[in-house]
């Protein structure tokens, strides 16, 4: 991994940012987008502070952008600005903040919330690969961000898992179309103490993240660190492309019943006779 060179659009926070860590700790350098010019600021001072590098002679280790990627004549512009071979990876984790609801019924989402976590986390990183992918070195690789509720889902996640579900088809597709030059993966994060959730009252979020860890088998949830090594895995994998990768303490295979009420989980509990 070392002296790999990155592209990282929602790279200003949680799991891009992370990632963008562990590139510039290899040596490498990363391209920061995202929409806000001070989140992006805040991340480039946060990523060259954590550094063991000397970074005064070369400001080209981290640079960053302004970029929607729900935009595509953006996209476009910003792709059309790079120079052919110059980057040897893409990595697309932008998202927005996401619409819990009901489908049906009177209290239902609106359809446009839905449609607008498409907008930022599926079309964000369609238009990405679209027009990013042709500019990236040969043997490059792509690595989009999904989620565990695509196939773990939760009451009134049905937005969550319908995008992540089409990132992971979108993954396995673009993988044959692209490959041999560039492969193509998906990392599929469980619950992850993020930034996405500072918006919430302090103490129903602790509550929130200390329910979910006593749930997973490891016992806690997932760290932007977690992710930014799993990321930095698929980015360079060789042998590895068309995959979907679970980062996600267990959750897979967590249980939802109580001990505390549930005879037949108690730790105490022999099991029965058959």
């Amino acid at each position: 991994a070392e002296g790999l060179r990155v592209i990282v659009v929602g790279g200003s926070s949680g799991m891009g940012k992370a990632l963008a860590k562990e590139v510039v700790r290899g040596g490498g350098r990363v391209l920061l987008a995202s929409r806000s010019v001070e989140k992006l600021d805040s991340a480039r001072t946060e990523v060259l502070a954590e550094s063991s590098l000397d970074v005064s002679a070369d400001s080209s280790i981290v640079t960053v952008a302004v970029l929607d990627a729900s935009a595509e004549e953006q996209v476009d512009a910003f792709a059309e600005s790079l120079k052919a071979g110059e980057w040897d990876g893409l990595v697309v984790s932008c998202a927005d903040k996401a619409p819990h609801g009901a489908v049906c019924g009177t209290d239902a989402l609106p359809t446009k919330a839905t449609r607008g976590l498409f907008d930022v986390k599926f079309w964000g990183a369609y238009h990405c690969c679209k027009h990013i992918a042709p500019k990236l070195a040969e043997r490059g690789a792509i690595v989009f961000v999904a989620g565990v509720l695509n196939r773990r889902p939760g009451l009134n996640c049905a937005p969550l898992a319908a995008t992540n579900g089409a990132l992971e088809g979108l993954t396995r597709a673009l993988a044959l179309e692209l490959g041999p030059r560039l492969r193509v993966n998906c990392l599929s994060p469980g619950f992850c103490a993020t930034e996405r959730f500072d918006h919430m009252d302090p103490t129903k979020r602790d509550a929130m993240l200390r329910n979910t860890a006593d749930s997973l088998p490891l016992r806690r949830v997932g760290e932007p660190s977690d992710m930014g090594k799993a990321i930095l895995y698929l980015l360079t994998a060789s042998f590895c492309t068309g995959v979907v990768l679970d980062v996600d303490g267990g959750h897979g295979i967590r249980q939802y019943a109580s001990t505390a009420t549930d005879p037949m989980r108690s730790t105490n509990s022999s099991s029965p006779q058959s």
